[in-house]
Order: C-alpha cells, then structure tokens, then sequence
C-alpha cells in the first residue's frame, strides 16, 4: 500500500552516503519507524517491522529487491512492499523517496 501523493510531506531523513547499495538502514520520523533500502542504486522506503510478528526488517536479510524477516522468514518486495512468502500475508505500506542534492527525503502522511 503506498501513501497517497498529496497527503504527504517529504522529510530528510538520511544522506545519499548513509545506505550503501544492496542494504538498509532504520530511520525515525517522528512516531514512524521505517526502513530505507538502495537497490540498484535507487532508494525504497517501506514500514520496518514485519507484518506478521514485532520483527526489525532492518535487521532481515537483504536479496536483490526482497528482504527477509530475521525472525521466521517471511520475505516481501523491497519495491512494491508485498508479502511474497508466509508466514506473512499482510503487505507492508511503502512511502515514496526522492533524492535531493545529498538528501535522503521520505514521503509520510501530514
């Protein structure tokens, strides 16, 4: 599920240099806790913890554009935030990007 584009507000929320390309880092914007990947060079933005269980996806393994949860495996599209496989059966909400001069800015909900 991704943010509808005119209700969001784009923060800075890491520097291009901070994510290294095939990994992720967490960020906090305010009460949101997110997950930033570089895959291909490009930046995806996606809720950090796991639909299924309390799980940090920053912490899960990175494979090409899917990311395992470290916890029981569940994998899920870096790029679209869907469950690919079980135990997970609920999508992650995704949030746009945009790169600006050497910032990293998140769309959130206003």
């Amino acid at each position: 599920m991704t943010q509808d584009t005119a209700a969001i507000v784009f923060v800075a929320a890491a520097k291009v240099s901070d994510v290294s390309d095939g990994d992720v880092t967490k960020v906090q914007i305010g009460e949101l806790k997110i997950a930033l990947f570089k895959v291909d060079g490009s930046f995806y933005a996606t809720e950090e913890i796991c639909t299924h269980a309390h799980a940090s996806l920053a912490e899960g393994y990175v494979d090409g554009d899917e990311v395992e949860c470290p916890l029981h495996g569940a994998c899920f599209s870096i790029k679209t935030g869907k469950a690919l496989t079980a135990p997970a059966t609920i999508d992650l909400v995704t949030y746009p990007v945009s790169v600006v001069d050497d910032d990293v800015l998140i769309g959130i909900p206003r």
